[in-house]
């Protein structure tokens, strides 16, 4: 059956890059007895190291309005009322969580948006990642995430820029490299003219790692729209609250 599905390569593949994490939680009454069309959804189901749990009101109710809370979902209430208001309604979510057992493809990626495109098409109302700090109402879930029927992993990932303490300077980083075991990216200290340049090397490396490529503790950065001498180094654990991954910063010297 694998054949009959167009797998999604990573070219730039390097062992020993570190263990892609997914976090997904679908929202919905969901009907689990329509099988899943392999063809139509793009998916094998779940991936071999993604478990999918059942929360609701007989089993550990109180999971499903834990999500139901902080920044995040302020903001989906504000934005997106009625999304939230369905949310709200659901007794139940599924929650997809845990470590691909092979990550030489981003297959386990394709098979894991099918998976959850056939959950919402079941009754699902809504998708929660975590990792990328987005709710995903249906329609937008499937216009970006499951009808390019490719990866695209920068519809995978948010670039966020937060105000620096200095005025007129930003830092720019990542969300949600860790769901194929690579670093998020993080440049201090941003000035307006160097904006547009530094989104251009974010996204760059959003792409290249996504795809396998493993960055080099040291490596150079050589854009033609940036000053010389920007070096990446390593950084951080999974437990930084700001990337919920480990990460690389891109600076260059004072």
């Amino acid at each position: 059956m694998t054949s009959e599905l167009k797998s999604w390569d990573r070219e730039h593949y390097v062992a020993g890059g570190g263990e892609p994490f997914l976090f997904y939680v679908v929202f919905g009454n969901i009907d689990l007895s329509a099988p899943l069309s392999r063809s139509k959804y793009r998916s094998q189901g779940a991936p071999a190291g993604i478990d999918v749990m059942s929360f609701g009101p007989e089993k550990q109710p109180e999971v499903p309005g834990s999500f139901c809370e902080g920044l995040l979902w302020d903001v989906l209430v504000e934005e997106a009322p009625d999304t939230a208001a369905e949310v709200i309604r659901c007794e139940q979510c599924l929650v997809l969580r845990g470590t691909p057992s092979d990550d030489t493809s981003l297959d386990y990626l394709r098979n894991t948006v099918g998976l959850i495109t056939y959950l919402l098409d079941q009754g699902g109302c809504a998708v929660y990642d975590p990792q990328m700090l987005r709710w995903w109402p249906p329609a937008e879930w499937k216009t970006e995430i499951f009808d390019p029927a490719d990866s695209v992993p920068g519809h995978h990932t948010v670039i966020l820029i937060s105000e620096e303490d200095e005025p007129g300077l930003r830092w720019f980083h990542t969300r949600g490299m860790r769901k194929f075991g690579r670093p998020d990216i993080s440049v201090h200290n941003v000035s307006a003219e160097e904006e547009e340049g530094i989104i251009k090397i974010c996204q760059r490396l959003i792409d290249l790692q996504a795809r396998g490529h493993v960055v080099s503790e040291g490596q150079v950065i050589r854009m033609d729209s940036l000053p010389t001498g920007g070096v990446i180094r390593h950084a951080g654990d999974f437990d930084d609250p700001e990337f919920n991954n480990v990460h690389i910063e891109v600076s260059w010297p004072e």
